[in-house]
């Protein structure tokens, strides 16, 4: 067993045990974040069974995407998105932007998705922590934001919300943040919230 089958198993045993605490039947998936490696350990990680990745920079995908064309993957957009790039981006067909920031950005999103035949999935990113270094929308605010871009915008796909939890040790503070989200992704549900990360 290589390194990395032995690290994808104790990740998906740790999921599947959570998972079945909980006693919900979802689906997990696994995004992983291969930000700081190159195409050949994603080819590896490939090669274990992980098909999903997640990228916070444009031109890092594209290159990965174009080096491992021969594999079926999933790519994600998990990065602050800059206006400049959304037509890079949208070239390169994510799966799903989890890091739409609020309805401004939806907004710009749809414009270059119509302006190129697509329909593009997109999250609404949720600043559950309220940390002043991490984009997303206040959650107080959130289901406006959320439910205007669902009714109003034809050419981004709401799939559902995402946060990124609290930057600190307190585990507390942690679960919290997410524990937000996941309320407001409930309330999201019949409008087409499927995923919340």
């Amino acid at each position: 067993m290589t390194h990395y089958e032995k690290n994808f198993d104790e990740v998906l045993s740790r999921i599947e045990a959570v998972r079945l605490e909980t006693n919900e039947h979802q689906i997990i998936k696994i995004v992983a974040v291969s930000k700081y490696v190159g195409a050949e350990a994603i080819r590896d990680f490939y090669e274990v069974g992980q098909r999903a990745f997640g990228e916070n920079r444009v031109q890092d995908m594209k290159a990965k995407a174009e080096a491992l064309e021969d594999l079926p993957l999933e790519w994600h957009f998990i990065g602050r998105l800059q206006t400049n790039k959304i037509n890079a981006l949208l070239d390169i067909s994510p799966a799903l932007i989890q890091s739409c920031e609020d309805y401004k950005m939806a907004v710009e999103i749809d414009k270059r998705a119509a302006a190129k035949g697509k329909k593009q999935p997109i999250l609404l990113q949720i600043n559950s922590a309220r940390e002043e270094s991490k984009a997303g929308i206040a959650p107080e605010k959130a289901v406006e934001e959320y439910l205007k871009i669902y009714e109003e915008l034809d050419n981004v796909t709401l799939k559902g919300v995402m946060t990124i939890g609290a930057h600190t040790d307190d585990e507390v503070k942690i679960r919290e943040s997410f524990e937000t989200t996941f309320k407001i992704y409930d309330k999201l549900r019949d409008k087409g919230a499927k995923y919340c990360s």
